[in-house]
């Protein structure tokens, strides 16, 4: 697989809500690191953000693979979510994975991302499911 199809699987299983298939993109033990959900083990951030989600939109804006190790792969895409409450926000943000070393799952993701234009309507969101 490559790099290129890594990384619309996870936009796919993003997409879909597909739970295993998004967690199988991931390593055991790999962390998320979230301005809304804070640090997560990648299992256990998943499971949380799909109960928070109606429905996922994403585009993809560019990919960013210049690291100096090749290690290293960051996403940049405006996300529609529709939070468990029916509320549609929508922003622009870039995931940044650490890859395990044959790059074919992801060790750690760190999600970059102004949460002060939705932080009120997620945190209405969560408190009425």
């Amino acid at each position: 697989m490559t790099l290129e199809d890594l990384c619309h699987r996870y936009l796919d299983a993003l997409n879909t809500g597909d739970l295993e298939s998004v967690r199988a993109l991931f390593v055991p033990g790999a962390e998320i690191v979230s301005p809304l959900y804070g640090v997560r083990p990648a299992h256990d951030f998943y499971a949380e953000l799909f109960a928070d989600t109606a429905r996922s939109e994403t585009t993809l804006l560019n990919v960013f693979d210049s690291s100096a190790d090749g290690r290293s792969v960051a996403l940049h895409f405006r996300y529609v979510w529709t939070l468990a409450s029916g509320k549609v926000v929508e922003f622009e943000c870039v995931d940044v994975f650490e890859l395990a070393e044959d790059r074919q799952r992801f060790t750690k993701m760190t999600i970059i991302y102004d949460t002060a234009p939705l932080r009120s309507d997620f945190e209405a969101s969560r408190k009425q499911t």
